[in-house]
């Protein structure tokens, strides 16, 4: 489960972006934006069984997992959107499919409607999406950001190990909860798993939310029943937002689906992605 890596580099404007892909050049493409505070690592499963029938793009964004993590860094949402229209150029992607979880997906829909992205479909993955969001732990560290990052080293691993498995509803394995603390960790981990918490701006939601309305290309929404981070209702208000737009229930799945019902997510987006028109 560990063997996960990105070797490929890009600059940024946000800093150097590590990513990889998988499947034959020239198959559909398929871009998978992970969320927060997390990585590409959470797509491994998904990334290998959509790679049988498309080439899948996967990416840290700058200040996460092995990606650029530096003191001043530009990683709020509003930088991110602009690194993945960046990438997208990057990559020669003019009009892929995209999967977006979580930050990922919020990342998803300014890269589009603010920047200018074009999507053959999109599908959302617990996003964050509509206002307000963010768990009381979540807004607590946005506040005092700068308390939390002198906390020790010990008391620090802790509190991310425990804010990480909350996001599962059956509990994660071992192997994953450590690769997905892991860059959080020392110096530069602490520092930055502190930094993207305090440029989360619920505004760079505010600003595109009341134009989901323009989106005109097929659109799949799923969302994990347990989820306690976003609630369910978020799905179906979202849903209900863009036009034409399903939504995809994931029963006994918490905030981060893909760790605990990957086949039923795989299974969804399959489907939608071989048949998105």
């Amino acid at each position: 489960m560990s063997k996960w890596q990105l070797s490929e580099t890009f600059r940024s404007t946000s800093g150097e972006v590590r990513w990889g892909s998988l499947g034959d050049p020239g198959q559909d493409p398929v871009v998978l934006l992970h969320g927060t505070p997390f990585s590409s690592y959470v797509w491994r499963a998904v990334a290998r069984a959509l790679a049988r029938r498309h080439q899948v793009f996967v990416w840290d964004m700058p200040g996460y997992g092995v990606s650029e993590k530096s003191a001043g860094q530009d990683v709020s949402l509003a930088a991110q959107g602009r690194v993945f229209t960046e990438l997208l150029a990057h990559w020669g992607l003019e009009e892929p499919l995209v999967v977006a979880h979580d930050f990922g997906g919020a990342v998803s829909l300014r890269a589009h409607l603010l920047h200018g992205a074009r999507y053959r479909a999109l599908a959302l993955v617990d996003p964050v999406a509509l206002s307000p969001w963010g768990t009381p732990f979540f807004r607590l560290v946005g506040e005092h950001s700068e308390v939390f990052e002198q906390l020790p080293p010990a008391l620090h691993h802790a509190l991310v190990r425990e804010y990480i498995s909350s996001a599962s509803s059956p509990g994660l394995h071992p192997v994953v909860l450590d690769r997905l603390i892991q860059p959080w960790l020392g110096d530069l981990g602490q520092a930055a798993f502190y930094r993207q918490i305090a440029q989360a701006d619920q505004l760079h939601t505010d600003e595109v939310q009341d134009r989901y309305g323009e989106i005109g290309f097929p659109t799949l929404v799923c969302w994990g029943q347990d989820d306690t981070w976003l609630p369910m209702e978020k799905g179906r208000e979202l849903t209900a937002r863009i036009p034409g737009a399903r939504l995809e229930p994931i029963a006994g799945a918490g905030h981060l689906v893909q760790e605990d019902a990957p086949a039923e997510l795989t299974a969804a987006l399959t489907a939608f992605l071989q048949y998105p028109l």
